[in-house]
């Protein structure tokens, strides 16, 4: 059921025994204390120092996690009553130890998907009118969910560092099967070229350098075939006497994803791609604010996507270095 309150989910447990009327609303679950009263079994009171506790200890922003929705008595009267969102829930179901809280999170985490998978994907109109500060928000609130319970690594937090500092690119990226993700004009003139011969002795050094620290195995950066002069080459490569790439972001971009995918080296694909990715780029003087988990976080989503996706992954790069410049 739906109203201006938001949408109204019936949650049953495995058993049927416990039946909760949940609250759709703001991309997010509430409930009351009452309801987590029911859904966890225990006393009131109990419910009350928990949900207390989570705010005096800093845990979460009472303003930004609570709400008051309309509610009608047993005495026909309507009354303003505090519904907390699913961060409370969670917060809450960790600290009484609930098995039922554990369900419902599960439960909850699924409803949510869905909700903002069917309704963001499948109804363009709706994203169109509701813009990106709707797209951000949502990301916003799927990366600090995770963050916050500690749900990803070291190397996920970097992956969703990227989700939240790149949103417009995402929310483009949502429209790829439109194929209305454009390539950003650039005025990045090719200052220099990548040589393989200055290719070969950049990796060399990188070789050494690693290989004091005890980073490097005695097989990185030994080439596969002529897998890197091949990718070199066609970075620059030229169609009807015009550059197939034509900006440094393009070239930068695809020489990434060639490195990271093609595997051009017997160890070392995705640390070598990286570093000359940055060493191209440092050539044609461009600038790049990513730190280090960001671009380490950026190889792993090349390396993990399918071969298909390579157009997407290339045009989110460049749109990336385009962001990047415009801060």
């Amino acid at each position: 059921m739906s109203f201006e309150q938001g949408e109204l989910i019936l949650y049953q447990s495995d058993d049927g025994q416990n039946v909760v009327d949940v609250r759709l609303k703001d991309e997010t679950i509430w409930l009351s204390q009452a309801q987590m009263q029911q859904l966890f079994g225990r006393e009131r009171s109990v419910i009350t120092k928990h949900v207390n506790n989570v705010f005096k200890e800093g845990e979460l922003d009472k303003d930004r996690v609570c709400a008051k929705f309309a509610h009608t008595a047993a005495d026909g009267k309507e009354y303003k009553v505090d519904h907390y969102n699913l961060d409370v829930i969670i917060s809450v179901g960790y600290r009484v130890k609930s098995q039922q809280g554990t369900r419902f999170r599960i439960w909850a985490t699924s409803i949510l998907k869905d909700h903002l998978v069917q309704g963001y994907t499948l109804n363009q109109k709706r994203l169109a009118e509701k813009g990106l500060g709707e797209v951000k928000q949502v990301l916003k609130l799927l990366a600090n969910t995770l963050a916050s319970h500690n749900l990803v690594s070291d190397e996920g937090r970097a992956v969703l560092s990227i989700v939240n500092g790149y949103a417009r690119t995402w929310q483009l990226l949502w429209k790829y099967d439109e194929d209305s993700l454009a390539i950003p004009k650039s005025d990045g003139k090719i200052a220099q070229v990548l040589e393989l011969s200055q290719t070969r002795q950049a990796i060399s050094s990188l070789k050494q350098e690693l290989s004091i620290k005890d980073e490097a195995t005695d097989i990185f950066g030994q080439e596969r075939g002529d897998g890197i002069a091949g990718i070199v080459g066609a970075i620059q490569q030229t169609f009807g006497g015009q550059d197939l790439y034509p900006s440094v972001e393009e070239k930068a971009a695809n020489l990434l994803y060639f490195v990271i995918k093609d595997h051009p080296f017997v160890d070392g694909n995705k640390r070598i791609g990286s570093f000359l990715f940055l060493l191209f780029l440092g050539l044609n003087c461009e600038v790049l604010n990513f730190d280090d988990r960001a671009l380490v976080a950026l190889t792993l989503l090349i390396a993990s996507s399918d071969p298909a996706q390579k157009d997407l992954l290339v045009r989110l790069v460049v749109n990336l270095l385009a962001d990047d410049k415009g801060r």
